[in-house]
C-alpha cells in the first residue's frame, strides 16, 4: 500500500465491512448516544479536551462535509475516559462557513460532551454512520498515539472507527470516533447495565 493511500480510510456503510470482532462491532454499531452508553458502562466518565482550533481537514473528511478539497475547518479533539482509561478518541470538524447560529454551543463546550448536545437538540439531524479501519500512516492514528502515549497502544495496530455527519440549520458537523482497545474491557463489566 502506497503512503498516500494510508492517509485515507475506506469508509463503509455497514460495520460488518470492517471485519471487527463481535464485541468491537457491538460498540461500533451503538445506535443512540455513545456518551450515554459509556456513562452506563463506567463509574466515572470524563471528556478530556485535547485541542480546539482551526486546522486543515483531513483528506478523507472534505467531501463528507461538502468541501471540494481539504480546507481550513474548526477542529475539536477529545479523549473519552471511563474510570481513568482512554476508550474513545473523538475528532470533530466543522466547516468555517458554519455560524454560531448553526452550532451555538460548539465553541464553548470545554470538557463537556458534544454527544449530549447533539442528541438532545431537536434541530439536529443525524446522518448515516460510516465505519472504517484506521491503519498506521493515517493522520488520525498518529494523533491518537500522541494523545495516549504511555497507555499501551501499539503504533503498528489497526483501530476501528465510525463517523457521522450532523446537520443543524445550514451547518454541517462531522464526528469521527476511534475506538481504543480498552473499550472492550467495559463490555466485560457484567455488573453494569446499559440503560
Amino acid at each position: 500500500m502506497r503512503p498516500a493511500s494510508l492517509r485515507r480510510a475506506r469508509w463503509l456503510a455497514h460495520p460488518d465491512g470492517v471485519h471487527a470482532s463481535a464485541a468491537m462491532r457491538d460498540w461500533l454499531a451503538t445506535p443512540g448516544s455513545l456518551t450515554a452508553r459509556l456513562i452506563a458502562h463506567s463509574r466515572q466518565f470524563r471528556v478530556q479536551k485535547l485541542r480546539q482550533a482551526t486546522n486543515l481537514c483531513l483528506a478523507d473528511e472534505a467531501e463528507a462535509i461538502g468541501l471540494h478539497r481539504p480546507q481550513r475547518v474548526w477542529e475539536r479533539e477529545v479523549l473519552l475516559r471511563c474510570d481513568g482509561q482512554p476508550v474513545v478518541f473523538g475528532h470533530t470538524v466543522v466547516p468555517m462557513s458554519a455560524t454560531a447560529q448553526d452550532w451555538p454551543l460548539f465553541s464553548a463546550l470545554g470538557e463537556r460532551s458534544l454527544g449530549t448536545t447533539l442528541f438532545y437538540d431537536p434541530r439536529v439531524q443525524r446522518g448515516q454512520l460510516e465505519f472504517a479501519r484506521i491503519r498506521p500512516g493515517h493522520p488520525l492514528l498518529t494523533r491518537v498515539l500522541a494523545a495516549v502515549k504511555g497507555d499501551g497502544l501499539r503504533s503498528n495496530a489497526t483501530y476501528y472507527a465510525r463517523r457521522c455527519v450532523y446537520r443543524r440549520r445550514q451547518g454541517l458537523l462531522l464526528v469521527t470516533e476511534v475506538f481504543l482497545p480498552a473499550v472492550l474491557e467495559l463490555a466485560a463489566n457484567s455488573d453494569m447495565n446499559v440503560k
